[in-house]
């Protein structure tokens, strides 16, 4: 919290309303489902009464509602045929069986607000109109940039890229950004150009930047501007990590992506031949990882775990003297960061997006440039060849964790915004 900012008041102890938390998927697939979760819970802990609605899915867990939901869809890979393409493109402008679907639930669970999280490409905007239509509050979580790029990351074949910033879609199709397709490009580029030329996302009253950096890109790109409001993610501390645990070794943790320059890091590692590296997480790019850890001659230094519980990334992060995260797009706000800060780990993160808000350097953890494997090297080595210093770093990065970034400031926050949104029986 900034030097002129002031905590918002207690807002638990209100009485109970119904939240609707709307996202595409409903089980622990990224950081965007365990945010949506995560929160649900702490909702639900307060006496709040809680639904969800997103797709069907072997991997939700048993919910109410779901035979309401919209079939499953899945746009990676792309799906095959003519007809299975169009039928994905008409999807993504509009779906009338998400449409019909939420309107069911919200006439049967009646809620006070509905927070949508990632709705695009499989349920579409489609569901805002019976929110609207029965005037309930509406808020969003922007976990990534898709109102303002049409591929999300504001990526051109893996470097950081603002062409369509402004409204600018056709650049996405001029660059083929999305998997190199110029139909995929065409597709995603038209997507926003629609909604966006017909205020699609109208509906929602308020849009929740987790980190300044997206929030700043949101109003480049004039995005409902005045409903824009700035609330960090929260982690929940728990028990402060044993002390009497050695710390060694470095951790990643995240989904396993170009985007997210794991192999940078293996690179990095090449130049200290001392470490070892956990890596937590799954993902497109594990294959090539794997490779170019045999390549470097570190895979003898390297786990690849795949995807672990969260209470096993938390005892790597406890064990680990520090955590990578390379990233080379302009990360939101990683939760990644939060949960090593959590377990008393600093991290070393890279200078784009809005890690750098997160990171002191010096202090509990390090910014080095993008792609830099020497300058990445030089940072961990720093880090890890002073476990006193590492130690200090930890703490400071818990304190911060603790201070900053907590659930009851995180819940107090949403739920003023709540207030803005008009949420009925807040005030009472």
């Amino acid at each position: 919290m900034g030097a002129h900012e002031r905590p918002p008041p207690d807002l638990a102890h209100r009485p109970p309303v119904k939240i609707l938390h709307v996202n595409k998927f409903l089980y622990r697939r990224g950081g965007a489902e365990s945010y949506m979760l995560d929160l649900a819970s702490l909702q639900s802990a307060d006496g709040h009464d809680v639904a969800f609605f997103g797709m069907r899915s072997d991997e939700n867990p048993t919910l109410p509602y779901a035979e309401t939901f919209p079939e499953e869809v899945r746009f990676e890979p792309p799906p095959a045929g003519v007809a299975g393409k169009a039928r994905a493109v008409g999807r993504m402008l509009y779906t009338t069986s998400a449409r019909r679907g939420i309107a069911e639930v919200l006439d049967a669970f009646r809620p006070d607000v509905v927070h949508l999280h990632n709705v695009y490409h499989q349920l579409s905007p489609s569901i805002l109109g019976p929110v609207r239509s029965r005037s309930i509050p509406a808020v969003m979580t922007l976990h990534d940039y898709k109102l303002a790029c049409p591929t999300y990351r504001f990526l051109d074949h893996g470097r950081p890229c603002e062409a369509c910033l402004g409204g600018r879609f056709h650049n996405a199709i001029l660059r083929r950004c999305n998997g190199g397709s110029l139909g995929a490009s065409a597709v995603v580029a038209v997507e926003s150009t629609v909604h966006a030329a017909t205020r699609a996302y109208r509906a929602v009253d308020r849009l929740v930047c987790p980190s300044r950096f997206l929030e700043g890109k949101m109003r480049e790109a004039g995005v409902f501007p005045e409903r824009l409001r700035w609330i960090p993610n929260f982690v929940d501390p728990g028990s402060p990590p044993p002390a009497t645990v050695p710390r060694d070794g470095i951790v990643f943790a995240g989904r396993l992506s170009a985007e997210k320059g794991v192999d940078v890091l293996l690179r990095a590692l090449a130049l200290l031949p001392d470490e070892h590296l956990d890596v937590a997480g799954d993902g497109p790019s594990r294959p090539g990882l794997e490779t170019l850890a045999a390549e470097l001659g570190v895979a003898d230094r390297v786990v690849f775990l795949g995807r672990i519980d969260a209470d096993e990334v938390r005892k790597r992060l406890e064990r680990a003297a520090v955590a990578v995260l390379p990233a080379r797009w302009y990360e939101n706000q990683p939760l990644a960061i939060l949960e090593a800060f959590a377990a008393g780990t600093p991290v070393i993160g890279t200078d784009l997006g809005g890690i750098p808000e997160l990171i002191e350097p010096g202090v509990d953890g390090e910014i080095v440039p993008a792609e830099n494997r020497v300058a990445l090297a030089a940072a961990i080595r720093s880090v890890v060849v002073e476990p006193a210093r590492a130690l200090a770093m930890g703490r400071a990065a818990r304190a911060k964790a603790e201070r900053e970034f907590g659930p009851g400031l995180h819940r107090d926050r949403l739920y003023a915004v709540y207030d803005e949104a008009g949420g009925a029986r807040w005030s009472r």
